[in-house]
């Protein structure tokens, strides 16, 4: 097969998420074990960090990775879900996977495939472990696809697990209470392997702390750092599209300066988790202190390739790009609009079936302009659809059936000094034409 027509065969063939929601989430890990053992298994053949979270995960894990890649480590990197190519799930120092492995990887496995019948998200987690193996990565950062526990990126015995925060998604799959979904996120921590928790709060810290007793032995309890312990984020400010961030280490009252290029106000929260793995995973011998953090974090876009989290895209006007698609993600979105400086926000919005959509539309302002659009995918929302569930919340504008439809929409519109917001949806973003 060629590339395309691999990617149609693995995109259409098999249950997907993105395309069919939650009957494409398979509850036991049973294929993936198959599908490595039949491959090898080729998760006992290289080091691992695995991370889980309902926000910030993608983040994190960019960031870890190029901490790693900037020590000098080759460095395996499998996220998920891709924006615009396939192979973006599947990196090594920031380079996507070949297309000649895709090709040769789904044939080789194809027999199994047809035997049984594994979900999209299966045959790529097992081709991300079969490629990082086969290119003797030093190291790879794993992130969950969905909840932690009965994800099949599960079956790793990482150097280190972190979770990056607890929060409102998936409720239809992981439960309808934060407890329960912290019960799933921490299905990923292990005996004996150090775990960093990002942010706990009342309701999610004692299912950690249970977790982390019910898998400790008598005599061997698993290493538990809880970040925001250890440092806090004293000041930071927004200049030339770049985060400086002041953190201050508690124990020792040492204050450090970190320059992002990953410019949300929420990587105020996400770097406190990323300072407590890479210190962690110093201990542990890595070349991950506080010089290489400095130098990396930076460059993290340049260095893996991330896209979509707060992303300047275009100038006069403003056109920004952000994956936020929950409440909490929402809710950082609306604490960095309050810092950015525009004349009037424009806001492209497009939303899948299974969402809290009216929790999340409550919490948009009203003022603003709204361009209500779809991805082109089946589970994505009607645009008209979503329109009527926005006028309910008191939020107005007229639909339309692409995105770049919307957006082109919404430039003409804007004035220079204008905002124009693209959000709502992982799928949304990835559609967007840049060079629009």
């Amino acid at each position: 097969m060629l590339y395309s027509e691999t990617i149609d065969y693995l995109l259409n063939k098999l249950p997907m998420f993105s395309r069919i929601g939650a009957a494409a989430y398979k509850k036991d890990l049973t294929n993936t074990l198959r599908l490595c053992e039949a491959l090898g298994n080729p998760q006992h053949r290289f080091k691992s960090i695995h991370i889980a979270g309902t926000n910030g995960k993608g983040s994190t894990s960019h960031m870890l990775a190029a901490i790693l890649q900037t020590a000098g480590y080759t460095t395996g990197l499998y996220t998920s879900p891709h924006l615009k190519d396939f192979r973006e799930r599947i990196k090594i120092n920031g380079k996507w996977c070949e297309e000649n492995f895709v090709v040769d990887f789904t044939e080789r496995i194809r027999p199994l495939i047809d035997e049984i019948e594994p979900s999209f998200f299966e045959i790529t987690v097992a081709m991300a472990f079969d490629y990082f193996a086969s290119r003797n990565v030093d190291i790879a950062v794993i992130e969950v696809g969905l909840g932690g526990r009965l994800d099949s990126t599960n079956i790793i015995s990482p150097e280190l697990s972190v979770i990056t925060n607890i929060g409102w998604d998936h409720m239809n799959m992981l439960g309808d209470t934060l407890e329960k979904i912290a019960f799933e996120k921490a299905g990923i921590i292990k005996k004996g392997v150090p775990v960093v928790i990002g942010e706990a709060i009342p309701e999610t810290r004692p299912v950690f702390e249970n977790v982390i007793t019910s898998v400790s032995a008598e005599n061997s309890q698993t290493p538990n750092f809880f970040a925001e312990e250890k440092r806090y984020v004293a000041d930071w400010k927004y200049s030339h599209h770049q985060l400086d961030v002041e953190v201050v280490d508690k124990q020792h009252d040492a204050h450090t300066n970190y320059q992002l290029d990953l410019t949300g106000i929420y990587q105020t929260k996400n770097i406190i988790t990323v300072l407590e793995a890479a210190h962690q995973l110093q201990i542990m011998g890595w070349n991950t202190g506080t010089e290489i953090v400095q130098k990396a974090l930076p460059h993290v876009k340049r260095l893996t390739g991330l896209h979509g989290r707060w992303e300047l895209v275009h100038s006069h006007p403003s056109v920004i790009l952000d994956v936020a698609h929950n409440v909490d993600g929402i809710k950082q979105i609306r604490e960095q609009l309050e810092f950015m400086d525009f004349h009037h926000l424009h806001i492209v919005i497009g939303k899948v079936k299974d969402k809290e959509i009216d929790s999340v539309l409550s919490l948009l302002p009203k003022q603003a302009s709204y361009y209500f659009t779809q991805a082109q995918i089946p589970r994505a929302l009607d645009a008209t659809s979503l329109q009527m569930k926005a006028q309910n919340h008191q939020l107005t504008g007229n639909t339309f059936n692409h995105i770049d439809e919307a957006l082109q929409s919404a430039l003409s519109k804007a004035d220079k000094d204008d905002l124009v917001l693209v959000c709502g949806s992982v799928f949304l973003v990835g559609e967007v034409n840049l060079a629009s």
